[in-house]
């Protein structure tokens, strides 16, 4: 280096900002839309909360108790759960749970799986805490709703699939159920099961004929019905489907009719709300693959950028959503992958296993650490502790990467303030050191963004050094 090249660069420790986050041009805020009004009916706010804490109580019995007896330091094993990553109650720790509760085993477990299902126990391998919504229960109406929409929207785990069904009718019938609840919604009132038979039966039709693919060859003739290939019957499948619905909270289910409880209408209109704001966005994201959604949401500001994630999920079974965002986390536009995580954290608790699985991927592993530590409840500006030192450059690496490829030049400088590393040689160091693969095509952006020419000669300097592997 000569003497011109700064050796002791003190650079500012900035908290680094997602990339959704940045500041974005005034022409592309999209106007405000006015905030929808629920149908004529619907319970108050305040009310409907009151409804979900009443469904949710035997629930919350259950998580404040394991808050309480399996603390660390009470004397009791801290791990409630069975170490299979399933997040099932041990025999032990149930038969204690019902001894101490009055209740039996099989209440004791079935209301476990429904506090963890509606976060108020959050399980990590064999051990059990609780969630911040058990925290906030009493205090926090959102919470609450929150807590029973994320049960609302898993309600197939909450209730058992039919075991002789194939796996594949089950799936139409997850994924055709929006269309009929959002008829029931849309209906108001009691409404005949042979009816929603009907719309069942149309939907799965669909849903088979837009999947059907046409073979080279010569084929035996197509069925005159599609939906004659699984000539599975729906009937039971929809009284499976009806059964985990009421069981949830979400419907009243007898007499041969279905009825939306004041909940599932509130919650399922809440869901049609986030579809048409979507439908009204320039991009049209919620029908676009989830890569394609998240390039359009990387032209909008953070707020309605959530907004279209909300809708995004809301349209499609959230394991299928958190695969997809998976799968453009793992691209190789850097910039992609950081919206996919901030998907993912409007996705929330339901996605947790799925993040936990990807911690060994290298690409994805500081940002799904991240994602853990603020779903674990670390506050989001302290979650970067939990990172090494390695991990965290390599994240501003690939954050740079994001910069490079989608920012402007003043953009990248800014970011080289929010490095860990104290001076510019130290930085250099260490990012050669992590073995990112866009690390030459980042210093090489860098130098030439950087209006210092002694530091962007030091950067220049070290890229030439990564790309030839020499010193």
């Amino acid at each position: 280096m000569t003497s011109r090249i700064p050796r002791d660069s003190r650079l500012r420790l900035v908290r680094p900002r997602p990339l959704a986050a940045a500041p974005r041009a005034v022409n592309q805020r999209r106007p405000r839309r006015p905030a929808p009004r629920p149908p004529e009916g619907t319970p108050a706010r305040s009310e409907l909360a009151r409804m979900a804490r009443s469904g949710l109580a035997a629930a919350a019995r259950v998580a404040h108790w394991a808050d309480a007896a399996l603390r660390p330091g009470r004397g009791a094993h801290s791990a409630g759960a069975n170490p299979d990553g399933k997040g099932t109650l041990s025999d032990a720790t149930a038969q204690r749970a019902a001894d101490d509760l009055g209740l039996t085993v099989a209440q004791v477990r079935a209301d476990w799986d429904t506090a963890r299902l509606a976060g108020l126990v959050e399980v990590h391998g064999d051990s059990a805490r609780p969630g911040w919504r058990l925290r906030a229960w009493d205090r926090d109406d959102s919470a609450v709703l929150r807590g029973w929409v994320a049960l609302f929207d898993a309600w197939s785990l909450a209730h058992p699939e039919p075991e002789q069904h194939g796996h594949g009718a089950v799936a139409d019938v997850v994924s055709a159920l929006p269309q009929v609840l959002s008829f029931l919604q849309l209906s108001a009132g009691p409404v005949p099961v042979e009816q929603l038979l009907d719309l069942l039966e149309q939907r799965v039709t669909e849903l088979r004929t837009e999947r059907c693919e046409i073979p080279y060859g010569p084929q035996p003739e197509p069925p005159a019905d599609p939906a004659a290939t699984d000539d599975t019957p729906l009937a039971p499948l929809l009284d499976w489907a009806l059964g985990a619905l009421a069981s949830v909270g979400a419907l009243t289910y007898g007499d041969g009719q279905a009825t939306l409880t004041p909940l599932g209408s509130w919650a399922v209109w809440v869901k049609l709300e986030q579809i048409c704001v979507a439908a009204q966005s320039p991009a049209g994201n919620i029908e676009q693959a989830a890569e394609d959604m998240l390039r359009g949401c990387a032209q909008l500001r953070p707020n309605a950028a959530r907004d279209e994630y909300r809708a995004w999920l809301a349209a499609r079974p959230v394991g299928r959503a958190v695969t997809e965002l998976l799968g453009a986390a793992r691209g190789d536009d850097a910039l992609l992958r950081g919206l996919a995580f901030e998907a993912l954290r409007v996705v929330g608790a339901p996605a947790e296993p799925d993040v936990r699985a990807v911690v060994d991927e290298p690409t994805l592993r500081p940002y799904a650490l991240l994602w853990l530590a603020e779903h674990d409840g670390i506050d989001p500006e302290d979650a970067h502790e939990v990172l090494t030192r390695d991990e965290a450059t390599w994240l501003w690496v690939d954050t740079a990467a994001a910069v490079a490829d989608h920012g402007e030049a003043p953009m990248l400088v800014r970011h080289l303030e929010s490095a860990l590393q104290p001076t510019v040689p130290a930085l250099l160091d260490e990012v050669r050191a992590v073995g990112h693969p866009r690390t030459v095509q980042v210093l090489v952006a860098l130098a030439a963004a950087h209006p210092d020419p002694a530091l962007a000669k030091a950067v220049r300097r070290a890229a030439f050094q990564v790309h030839t592997g020499g010193n």
